[in-house]
C-alpha cells in the first residue's frame, strides 16, 4: 500500500471526488437493483450540483473529517464525516472501480473515524454491497435494514391533513429541539444548508412538533418529529406536493408510521440498504437524510 497516499481532502478534489463518487455507486447500483427497478443511470446535473454543495459545506464544517486517497493515476477514493454534538456520522466514502481490494477503504476509514474520537455515538447509511457491510460490522456498527417506499401516487388517497405549515429561518429553536428529541443530537449547521437548498415544513402544536425536508423535485430529504401522528402528517404532505412517482427511502423497522402511510398510498414496500447505528437504537419518528442522517 505504499504507493497510496492518504490526505486531507482540499477544494479543488470536489469535481473529482464527485464523478468518482458518481462512477461508483452507478456501478454498485446496477449489480444489486431489483429487476422490477428502473435501470440506473448517472447523476444529472441538478443532482450533481447538489453533491458538489453538500460536500464543500462538509469540508468547511468539517475538514478534519474529509480525506482523500491518490496514487499515480490520481484520486481513487475519498470519504467525508462530520461529528455533530456526541455522534460521529459517515456522510459518504467510496473507492473508484477497479481498485477495490487494497486495503484503501479501511485506510480512509480510520483517517476519517479519527476525526470523531471524542463522539460517544455514530451513524452511517450503507449500501447493500455485502464488502461495505462487512467492514461496518467489524467496525461495531449494528445494521439495521431499511425499507423503501414507491410507486405511482393515486392522489384520490391522500388525505386532507391540517397544520402544516410553511418553515423559515425562525425555526432553528425547533428544529433542533427535534433532532435531539429524536436522535440525541442537533444536526446544527446542517440546517443552514438543508434551509438553502429544500423546502422546509414546519408543525408546533403545544408539545407537539415536527419538521421535514423536500428537495427541489419536492421529494422528502430528511423527517423528524416529536410523535408518529405529526411525522404522519408531514409525510403526506409532502407526497400530496410532490410528484406523481413517490419515493420515500431510509425507514428502519421503528418507523411503522411511514410504513403505515405507504400502504394507506398504495406504494410498494422494498427493503433496501441499512441504517449504521453505533451505540444508539434506531431513531423515532425519524427518516433520515442519506448524507447527513
Amino acid at each position: 500500500m505504499s504507493d497510496v497516499h492518504i490526505r486531507p481532502m482540499q477544494p479543488g478534489d470536489l469535481e473529482a471526488a464527485e464523478r468518482l463518487s458518481s462512477d461508483s455507486f452507478l456501478e454498485l447500483d446496477r449489480s444489486t437493483f431489483p429487476p422490477a427497478w428502473p435501470t440506473p443511470s448517472g447523476r444529472g446535473e441538478a443532482h450533481r450540483l447538489d453533491w458538489v454543495r453538500r460536500t464543500s459545506h462538509f469540508l468547511t464544517t468539517d475538514p478534519g473529517g474529509c480525506w482523500v486517497a491518490e496514487d499515480e493515476s490520481g484520486m481513487v477514493g475519498f470519504a467525508t464525516s462530520l461529528a455533530r454534538e456526541d455522534i460521529w456520522i459517515l456522510a459518504t466514502y467510496a473507492v473508484r472501480p477497479g481498485s477495490q481490494g487494497r486495503g484503501i477503504g479501511s485506510r480512509l476509514l480510520d483517517a476519517a473515524e479519527e476525526h470523531g474520537r471524542d463522539c460517544r455515538r455514530a451513524m452511517l447509511s450503507s449500501s447493500v454491497d455485502p464488502k461495505a457491510v462487512r467492514r461496518y460490522r467489524l467496525a461495531g456498527f449494528s445494521l439495521h435494514p431499511q425499507m423503501f417506499l414507491a410507486g405511482a401516487l393515486d392522489r384520490s388517497l391522500v388525505p386532507a391533513v391540517r397544520g402544516v405549515e410553511e418553515g423559515d429561518g425562525s425555526d432553528l429553536d425547533l428544529l433542533h429541539a427535534v433532532d435531539r428529541h429524536t436522535r440525541g443530537a442537533s444536526h446544527g449547521p446542517d440546517h443552514e444548508l438543508l434551509s438553502a437548498t429544500c423546502r422546509l415544513l414546519v408543525v408546533q402544536e403545544g408539545e407537539r412538533a415536527g419538521y421535514a425536508y423536500a428537495d427541489h423535485a419536492g421529494r422528502l430529504q430528511l423527517l423528524a418529529a416529536t410523535d408518529a401522528p405529526t411525522a404522519t402528517r408531514l409525510l403526506w404532505t409532502v407526497l400530496a406536493d410532490g410528484p406523481d412517482e413517490a419515493r420515500v427511502g431510509h425507514v428502519t423497522h421503528a418507523n411503522e408510521w411511514a410504513v403505515d402511510v405507504a400502504i394507506a398510498a398504495r406504494l410498494d414496500v422494498w427493503t433496501f440498504g441499512y441504517l449504521g447505528l453505533r451505540h444508539m437504537a434506531p431513531p423515532a419518528p425519524y427518516l433520515h437524510s442519506g448524507a447527513m442522517l
